[in-house]
């Protein structure tokens, strides 16, 4: 029998005096033990999910906390069948992630950020009809799943968030703020930036949508469809109190969660395709890319 191995998600804000020599060393540890995934450093951090063996995975935790001087970094845990990357990413950023503001408008989540509400709080405080649910997280991962009711503004890229808050969303002001994305890092700065535009009232989900889900007493309630993840799963379980499929094949409409990319190359949108439709059509959004891609051949 093989050994089981592990997703880990992570991230903390810690000051790392050299990334490029952090970076080194996180690239040659996880050569060494066969880990694959994604990790940005930067100065204020580290933000990253890998996978690999049980035994690979720990010791990657254990080397990583010690390197750190920390105790304080939480990693949520997955099982799976074997890697859910295909290579291994290490990358210096400016930044672990960007709202793209100017160093003078810059977040720095451990001088301003919102109030942490743990998901039994997350949960009591999202079924009071006078609060506002925010989702700190792209148009393409809330396509696929969201907390009932939430606003889910139509951007590509968290950049784009502090634009479609001063011209969409100023006038929510003195209401009651609950922001949450993925695992928690991009609502540390959000909310934080919401603090700063004036917002009188903003919370946070603490480990975001991941912790929520595995939460003994929240267990993922009101929260239908799956939680984007960005590696091959693309979409893991959330809900297990009162699960709801959201989403709908683009050809024939029936209800399904398989998200795939356009097999046109210059397309390659991530649409909702059932099975028997990429079978009998193939895995276009259209006639349009389906026709495309045959003249291109």
């Amino acid at each position: 029998m093989s050994d089981p191995y592990q997703v880990l998600l992570y991230y903390l804000y810690t000051p790392i005096e050299n990334p490029d020599k952090f970076a080194k060393w996180q690239t040659d540890f996880c050569n060494e033990h066969d880990l694959k995934g994604r990790i940005i450093i930067a100065e204020e951090g580290i933000n990253g999910t890998v996978s690999g063996t049980k035994d690979s995975t720990e010791a990657y935790i254990e080397e990583t906390l010690g390197l750190l001087e920390t105790s304080k970094m939480e990693f949520k845990i997955d099982s799976n069948n074997g890697h859910a990357f295909k290579k291994l990413s290490v990358k210096v950023r400016p930044e672990i992630v960007s709202l793209h503001l100017s160093k003078e408008q810059g977040i720095k989540p451990e001088e301003i950020t919102g109030e942490r509400l743990s998901p039994e709080q997350f949960l009591a405080e999202m079924e009071n009809e006078d609060v506002l649910l925010l989702d700190g997280r792209n148009k393409y991962e809330s396509d696929l799943g969201r907390f009932k009711g939430a606003i889910c503004p139509p951007v590509d890229n968290f950049r784009d968030f502090p634009e479609w808050i001063r011209e969409n969303f100023s006038d929510a002001k003195d209401k009651r703020i609950l922001s949450y994305c993925t695992g928690g890092i991009r609502c540390e700065k959000l909310s934080g930036f919401l603090i700063k535009e004036g917002f009188n009232s903003v919370a946070q989900l603490d480990g975001g949508i991941i912790n929520y889900g595995k939460d003994s007493l929240a267990k993922g309630k009101n929260f239908d469809g799956q939680c984007y993840v960005f590696d091959q799963r693309i979409g893991v379980e959330v809900n297990s109190t009162n699960p709801k499929v959201i989403t709908a094949c683009r050809r024939c409409e029936i209800s399904t969660q398989r998200y795939k990319n356009c097999a046109y190359k210059p397309c390659n949108l991530q649409i909702f395709i059932c099975e028997k439709c990429e079978s009998e059509k193939g895995r276009f959004c259209d006639e349009n890319c389906q026709s495309s891609a045959c003249s291109a051949k």
